[in-house]
């Protein structure tokens, strides 16, 4: 039976839901409102013999249009995210950060999401390698993303030959322990598959997820052996700050001191909390102050100068997740 269901998920993509191809098509609208836009501007200062630089500011905020409200969210963080428990970033890591972001916003959300969300397939082992029990690795991406997110992160994996899954979680917008049942199918497939629990890697609400899969399984001490660690990066365990501007379901859930986070960390053990390792930051513009990243008893490692999604391929956490796979680093 595992072999068979590595097979079929050899063959073929898993494919977006309803929701989901309904977020990559409207950011595929919003690519395309982006050239739109440039071409028109373009065109105008051709017309009226607009000078080169602001001819060339204009066409990188049309680009870019999410550029600006990156920056907003970077004055905030250094006007509202000071934290005693993680190193004030300076000016300069700030604007790193923030053209980190700017560029790492163009291939994840101008591209791999809208364009080439099942470019990638998973991997499932063949009968070979499940004998010899490879861990697998299940992905899980954060609010308002899909697959796409870990196109270079699966890319990598299967060169490693590690068998590993990525997640669209549906629906985009509901509440996070609505992904439990995908969640509990995937770890069940790359479990039957390579004979070993699988290792959760998860950005973002991503994190929250995994929690909340584990919280609703019926034995805690069971469901801990389900997996072989859980690395979260950038995920708000605590709530965000940001997320007071979201009002769908799922946001709600990540604003800082709701009772749904309040209610899970309590059932939460000690002994589960040290299976999981947090990559947190203080350039993070979305999840800030930097401590809501962490996790009482886990892991917790500091990515310095890094923006909330530039974080995902960091080569430090790679690295780190490599590690836990038994895998020897590369350059």
């Amino acid at each position: 039976m595992a072999c068979a269901a590595a097979l079929r998920w050899q063959r073929q993509v898993q494919p977006l839901g309803d929701t989901a191809a309904m977020l990559a098509r409207m950011q595929r609208m919003l690519v395309a409102l982006a050239l739109i836009a440039a071409l028109a501007w373009s065109a105008w200062a051709q017309r009226h013999g607009v000078s080169l630089v602001g001819w060339l500011a204009g066409l990188a905020l049309a680009l870019a249009p999410h550029a600006p409200l990156l920056a907003l969210e970077f004055v905030l963080l250094a006007a509202l995210g000071r934290d005693p428990l993680a190193p004030p970033a300076s000016a300069g890591q700030l604007l790193r950060a923030w053209w980190g972001e700017v560029l790492t916003g163009w291939r994840v959300f101008g591209w791999r999401q809208p364009f080439a969300a099942d470019q990638v397939p998973d991997r499932l082992p063949s009968a070979s390698l499940a004998a010899a029990g490879t861990m697998g690795v299940l992905l899980l991406h954060g609010y308002v993303c899909n697959r796409g997110l870990w196109t270079p992160w699966l890319r990598r994996l299967q060169a490693e030959g590690v068998p590993c899954m990525a997640l669209s979680l549906e629906p985009v917008f509901g509440r996070i322990e609505q992904y439990n049942p995908a969640i509990e199918a995937a770890v069940l497939a790359l479990q039957r598959a390579t004979g070993r629990p699988p290792l959760l890697v998860a950005h973002s609400m991503g994190g929250l997820a995994v929690r909340a899969w584990l919280a609703g399984q019926p034995d805690a001490a069971a469901a801990d052996a389900r997996v072989a660690g859980v690395v979260t990066i950038g995920t708000p365990h605590h709530g965000t700050w940001t997320a007071r501007f979201g009002f769908s379901a799922n946001a709600r859930q990540m604003r800082q001191g709701n009772a749904w986070l309040q209610a899970m960390a309590a059932a939460e053990s000690a002994k589960r909390r040290a299976r999981f390792t947090c990559f947190y930051g203080h350039a993070d513009n979305i999840v800030f102050p930097a401590s809501t990243a962490l996790l009482d008893g886990a892991d917790n490692r500091h990515v310095p100068g890094t923006a909330h999604v530039q974080m995902v391929f960091e080569p430090v956490v790679i690295d780190a997740v490599l590690q836990k796979l038994g895998l020897t680093q590369r350059a």
